[in-house]
């Protein structure tokens, strides 16, 4: 019983690390929340006893890709997408993808992302601005300054195929060699953000589940070691 229930108390650590996550990002533009699954392991000595002990694990994490809320800022380089799929930008490690649209004009005219990642038009170029002209920029994602078209974003849909968390609020592509598609049903929304899927109520709510668990888990825990030390004391006896 000591054994499952020092199981169950890591599982809940490994949780409680992921829902701290989410709360810290709880108010990051595009953020993307971390979920877990959960199983029950049995050691392959003990998968044909009668009576086996499991362990409850977090089998695997994974990454809630569902769409925040889009907020209006009226900042004309604040851009979300409405729909499936990311930006695609361009950093030192290579090109990375982000639902984070709060992008500003760097000293070379270059739109970037906070970290200085210039934003892709779809020809694979860093978009850049020209002088100090408004910049509008149209729902499929179409660039325009003084009514000429200075390029088109890129927007990559991975639907179907793995991507992982990168740090910073930005995603990279498991497989190197994968080919994103271009979303049929997306729009790029000027002067808007998308807020973080997190959910600070549900996450609130998690937590204190968590906490709750935890607790009876250290319980189970100290009553099992009570159970085992009056086991000892008793054979002990008997043996005297």
């Amino acid at each position: 019983m000591t054994a499952m229930a020092a199981s169950g108390l890591r599982s809940r650590m490994e949780s409680l690390d992921l829902v701290a996550n989410n709360m810290a990002n709880a108010s990051s533009g595009g953020y993307k929340a971390d979920r877990e699954f959960y199983s029950l392991y049995t050691s392959a000595e003990a998968q044909d006893s009668d009576d086996p002990a499991v362990m409850p694990v977090v089998q695997q994490h994974w990454t809630d890709l569902s769409q925040g809320t889009i907020a209006n800022t009226g900042n004309a380089l604040d851009l979300a997408l409405s729909g499936p799929g990311f930006f695609s930008v361009s950093s030192p490690n290579g090109k990375l993808y982000t639902r984070n649209g709060a992008f500003h004009v760097a000293a070379g005219g270059q739109l970037v992302t906070a970290d200085g990642y210039a934003l892709l038009s779809n020809a694979g170029n860093p978009v850049t601005a020209q002088g100090t002209l408004p910049i509008d920029i149209s729902r499929d994602g179409t660039i325009k300054q003084d009514g000429q078209s200075i390029g088109q974003l890129e927007i990559a849909d991975f639907t179907g195929m793995a991507v992982a968390k990168q740090g910073g609020n930005y995603f990279r592509a498991v497989d190197p060699n994968a080919k994103p598609s271009v979303p049929a049903d997306t729009s790029v929304e000027q002067g808007k953000l998308e807020t973080s899927n997190t959910g600070t109520a549900e996450s609130a709510v998690r937590l204190v589940s968590i906490m709750r668990q935890f607790e009876m888990l250290q319980k189970a825990v100290l009553i099992g070691n009570d159970m085992s030390k009056q086991a000892i004391e008793q054979v002990a006896k008997v043996g005297s």
